[in-house]
């Protein structure tokens, strides 16, 4: 016994707690759909009061009936009749058309409400730290917050609806019993109950099996896109992939779908229980009135109100209660939301006031004694590193994959910041500076260019959407951006040039090739005019004669800015003021080219198994020596 009162007690609880998202979604509905609220208020009012109204009528039909049959039918008889009637009829047509208006309202609501869920959760989704994203519980936490957030708002807004109305109803057809007997009210109640205690208990068993499928449903979802998106469909096809992935598609859909049909074999029985339940108690109940009328206790119309009433009575407290039933369900599910929605936002400044960040570098970017690591990870990827990047120069980074090179680009960015030691921006440490700014002094080209489905005109200018220009000036930034990228040329033999959509997704669209797709993306970070420019593997994509011609360019394109470049390729490198070759985190050797190719260290060795032993094009590093020193911690 103690162990089922400790039972309620904490279901109660689990419910309480889950209920308490409720007036953060009605106030989240009240901002986005204000108007259209009231006016559904007022409908909610009407469609409450007018079936208690139909319900007392039909006593008041049947009775004028029974007198008019009893005194005989002519007109005199039949004309009272027909007052009832027609405020029934009237009674029905205007229920029908304030559906119809309910209808016309809950769109609106549901569309404005669907819209401002999406803006809060896109909002959020680029507020996060950049962490998140690298982490699975990011992603589940999205899936379920964006999978049925809206649709479960538009639900918890029609139950809130429902129950208030079928509530000023109820509260109408209680005073019609209550003459009766004051007990056929309780009556009502405890026929419902059972039917409250299977939609609560199911609700709960779906959700928790939803909650618990969520990587499954992942699962499934990423099968479907390989199977369909076009990105993988050559590789799919050439190495036989379908099958396979169609298969494992299968096999996660036959689990989800088979736990899905248990939990409604479970719930279809539970209910037909209920059901069984609530109609006993109904027909106990008809039996009484019936015995009442026979011993002429009750007229014919008493009789028929009595039997509306309670057969309407008991389907609104059905109704009622499985609307509070899925309610709570609709507020299991709004928790993922708001959840969502409650994530800290990314990286904030280390005081109220932020430090201006400035226009250009003037001495120059230094990392003391840095120490990082991955969330939820225990290697360091770097540790007591030193590095300092003049201003003005142009440094190359090379290394082997995992040496730490991509996570200098994401420091300097601020998607992370260091556990240990501190990065400098002319003796300013980043974490004094107000990310946003900070990030529009930098240029960068990622690594894996993103595909953004626009005109080539536009995937350039996203570079730098904050500039006010006109569009004269836009697109002639644009152009030089994308002569500097090397992307000029074969963006104007597209079919409608700067104008010609990047997708093949859409009509009209063009599908360009990896290394035009890199110029697109390295012509997008030079149109942003930052003083700070960031280069990952600029050139991989590239073929030697385009990646030649780049290269020429190059030292022109970055003429007074702060240059770092990530790549493996060494004639890029070349290019260089100075070149910083890592490994396991740390800088092993340093210098320019020709230094390095002395010293016959590391460098001088992947130079020659690149270059497959022929003589290189020497290069001097005149720049760099009127720069400022370099300095870094070698270990």
């Amino acid at each position: 016994m103690s162990l089922s009162v400790e039972r309620v007690a904490e279901q109660a609880q689990h419910v309480r707690e889950r209920l308490a998202y409720l007036p953060r979604a009605l106030r989240m509905t009240w901002n986005a759909t204000r108007g259209w609220t009231l006016a559904w208020a007022v409908l909610l009012v009407l469609q409450g009061l007018l079936p208690t109204a139909s319900v007392y009528l039909t006593k008041v039909l049947v009775d004028r009936i029974a007198e008019a049959l009893n005194m005989g039918l002519s007109w005199e008889t039949a004309a009272p009749v027909l007052t009832p009637a027609a405020l029934m009829a009237g009674i029905m047509v205007t229920l029908e058309v304030l559906k119809a208006v309910g209808a016309w309202v809950q769109t609106a609501q549901a569309e404005l409400l669907h819209d401002h869920i999406k803006a809060a959760i896109h909002e959020k989704a680029a507020e996060v730290a950049y962490a998140f994203y690298e982490s699975p519980a990011y992603y589940d936490t999205m899936d379920r917050a964006n999978s049925e957030a809206a649709s479960r708002s538009l639900s918890l807004l029609q139950g809130i609806g429902t129950i208030a109305q079928h509530t000023i109803t109820l509260v109408g057809v209680a005073a019609l019993l209550i003459p009766y007997s004051v007990w056929l009210p309780g009556v009502l109640l405890v026929s419902t109950l059972p039917a409250l205690w299977v939609v609560v208990r199911h609700k709960q068993r779906h959700h928790s099996w939803w909650e618990d499928t969520t990587d499954q449903r992942r699962w499934a979802h990423y099968f479907d896109r390989v199977v369909t998106h076009p990105v993988p469909a050559a590789e799919v096809r050439l190495f036989g992939l379908g099958e396979r992935f169609r298969s494992a598609y299968t096999s996660v859909r036959e689990t989800l779908r088979t736990d899905r049909l248990r939990l409604m074999r479970d719930q279809s029985l539970a209910t037909f229980g209920a059901g069984l339940t609530a109609l006993v108690i109904t027909g106990g109940a008809l039996l009484w009135i019936g015995a009442r009328a026979l011993q002429g206790q009750a007229q014919l119309g008493d009789l028929a109100l009595f039997y509306r009433a309670f057969d309407q009575g008991q389907s609104l407290m059905r109704t009622v209660l499985s609307s509070l039933g899925t309610l709570y369900a609709d507020a299991l599910f709004l928790e993922h939301l708001f959840t969502f929605l409650d994530i800290e936002s990314s990286t904030e400044t280390a005081h109220k006031t932020p430090v201006p960040v400035p226009q250009t570098v003037q001495h120059g970017i230094t990392f003391e004694g840095v120490g990082f690591r991955y969330p939820g990870s225990d290697a360091w990827v770097l540790r007591d590193f030193s590095l300092h990047l003049p201003a003005g120069a142009t440094v190359a980074v090379v290394g082997a994959n995992g040496a730490g090179k991509s996570t200098l680009l994401k420091l300097m960015c601020r998607f992370y910041d260091p556990q240990e030691g501190r990065i400098l921006l002319d003796g300013t440490d980043l974490r004094d500076f107000d990310p946003t700014p900070l990030r529009r002094r930098i240029a960068v080209m990622f690594q894996y260019p993103v595909q953004y489905i626009a005109t080539a005109a536009n995937n350039i200018a996203l570079g730098d959407v904050q500039v006010d220009r006109s569009d004269a000036e836009v697109r002639s930034a644009v152009q030089r951006a994308a002569q500097g990228a090397g992307a000029d040329a074969f963006i104007q033999e597209l079919p409608h040039g700067y104008d010609t959509l990047l997708s093949k997704q859409f009509d009209g669209g063009v599908e360009l090739s990896g290394g035009q797709w890199q110029r697109i993306s390295l012509a997008r970070a030079f149109y942003r005019e930052a003083p700070i420019v960031i280069l990952d593997e600029p050139t991989s994509f590239m073929d030697s004669w385009a990646e030649a011609a780049w290269l020429d360019r190059f030292r022109t394109l970055v003429d007074g800015r702060t240059a770092l470049i990530i790549t493996h390729r060494f004639t890029t490198a070349m290019r260089a003021d100075h070149i910083i070759v890592m490994e396991h985190g740390q800088i092993v050797e340093q210098g320019a080219h020709e230094v390095l190719l002395d010293q016959g260290g590391r460098y001088a060795q992947s130079w020659r198994t690149q270059t497959e032993h022929r003589a290189p094009r020497r290069h001097t590093a005149t720049a760099f020596q009127t720069s400022p020193p370099f300095s870094a911690s070698i270990s």
